[in-house]
């Protein structure tokens, strides 16, 4: 495993390009492109403000940079470095922004959400979509980018409007049975979109492309409910967190539940592969050291280098009392997700932070559990195989795959944090972002050595 040198960042706002050849970060108003195979600068492009959000668009010819205070967005070409967009949302300002699949139109929603404004790079066009809800995930695009699905809010009700991305006309509108819609997301093969309610009732509502309600779910009553979802790459099924520790998986034929994981706080299965991570300082002597110390001497000093340990069973997990009497508690599966080829998922429950849970899903059991020094920040699968990228805001990166799994730290002079991570989509190399820096990171793509 390889490492770049460090490049400043802001915002950790860094992202690969759909078709891999350039990674996009921002600096303050600057907006920086490379070449991933060289790292060298491809375009430098300078912005009205600071950058708040940036997106590639899917054919990797253009790069929207949004600045919320301003209520601007601007657009920069790769191929006409001279040709440049820019959209001022003027006194309706600006929350979200993010291009339709096409990569030619722009989908811009205003405060308050009141409405969202698509305007087109190619005719200069702009159509109004009115009533779009303030919600968790209120806009999803199938993945063949034909169809968007759209949550909105009119007379005190939850609608799905269904539109069609070519000419933005109206396909289906349609009421939904919940009490506060809290976010929407097709299915990867486009055929099912799933809608949840709010955490205040446990309800998931799926329906065809048509509208028709294919089916609903409901867990139980009267608790916290739904915390979030993840589709398998298949559409097979619909993984379900919830805030009762618990993951259902539905399956795509009857839309029923075939099993529940749940999240002990002890590991009693001794055919359970738990990984701890322990640490160990690096033994320096402070005689040889020098005086002042140096940047790197100094880091290095206090700096700790851990590994994974297998540790046998029963093993106690380290917890997290939530603070009940506060808004979203630290309770529950925040954060799940399948591997490319359909056989891991992937959860983290939100109280007991320092572990990630890996489940078998062809055997539908715990398979492995990986328990860390300080809480998951983020973790994310190899887009080409079954090996997941974790962060913990500290100085390494931890790898998992069938055949074990690893920590490996960051040579960076001085406190490289690693907040949040992304996957190249060859799987061969992945960002490591901090709060003020970014690094690549480069990786054998025969599994885990």
């Amino acid at each position: 495993m390889n490492f770049s040198e460090v490049f400043k960042l802001s915002n950790q706002l860094s992202k690969f390009s759909p078709n891999g050849k350039f990674l996009a970060s921002c600096v303050q108003y600057r907006l920086v492109v490379r070449d991933v195979s060289t790292l060298q600068i491809f375009q430098l492009y300078t912005c009205l403000d600071q950058i708040h959000h940036l997106e590639w668009s899917a054919d990797s010819l253009f790069i929207l940079c949004a600045m919320y205070k301003r209520g601007l967005v601007q657009v920069w070409s790769l191929e006409q470095p001279e040709w440049h967009c820019k959209i001022d949302e003027g006194s309706a300002g600006l929350v979200a922004s993010c291009w339709s699949p096409d990569g030619r139109h722009i989908l811009n929603t205003t405060e308050f959400h009141l409405r969202i404004t698509v305007w087109s790079l190619c005719t200069k066009s702009v159509s109004y979509i009115k009533y779009p809800k303030a919600c968790q995930q209120g806009i999803s695009f199938t993945k063949d980018g034909r169809y968007m699905a759209l949550a909105e809010r009119r007379d005190c009700k939850d609608y799905i409007s269904l539109f069609v991305c070519s000419d933005w006309q109206l396909l289906r509108h349609f009421e939904t049975d919940t009490q506060d819609l809290a976010g929407i997301e097709w299915g990867p093969n486009g055929c099912v979109l799933a809608a949840w309610d709010s955490c205040l009732e446990y309800k998931i509502l799926l329906y065809s492309l048509d509208g028709r309600l294919l089916s609903t779910y409901s867990a139980y009553e009267w608790s916290l409910g739904i915390k979030a979802i993840a589709w398998s790459p298949s559409s097979q099924f619909l993984a379900i967190g919830s805030y009762d520790e618990k993951v259902r998986i539905l399956n795509h034929v009857t839309w029923k539940m075939i099993t529940e994981f749940g999240h002990p706080t002890t590991i009693n299965n001794p055919k359970i592969v738990v990984y701890k991570e322990t640490e160990k300082s690096q033994n320096l002597e402070m005689e040889n050291l020098p005086f002042p110390p140096t940047r790197a001497a100094a880091s290095s000093l206090f700096s700790t280098e851990s590994k994974y340990e297998v540790v046998s069973s029963p093993v106690s997990l380290q917890t997290l009392k939530p603070l009940t009497d506060r808004p979203n508690p630290k309770i529950g599966i925040g954060v799940l997700a399948f591997s490319p080829d359909n056989c891991f998922l992937a959860t983290r429950n939100d109280n007991i932070p320092n572990a990630v849970w890996i489940w078998d899903i062809q055997k539908l059991k715990l398979f492995v559990v990986l328990e860390h020094l300080s809480a998951v920040r983020s973790f994310q699968w190899d887009p080409q195989q079954a090996r997941l990228a974790v962060c913990t805001g500290r100085s390494q990166v931890y790898l998992w795959s069938p055949a074990g799994c690893v920590s490996v730290q960051v040579p960076a002079e001085g406190d490289f944090q690693i907040l949040s991570l992304c996957w190249h989509r060859s799987g061969d190399s992945m960002a490591l972002l901090s709060k003020d820096q970014l690094c690549l990171c480069y990786l054998e793509n025969e599994g885990v050595k």
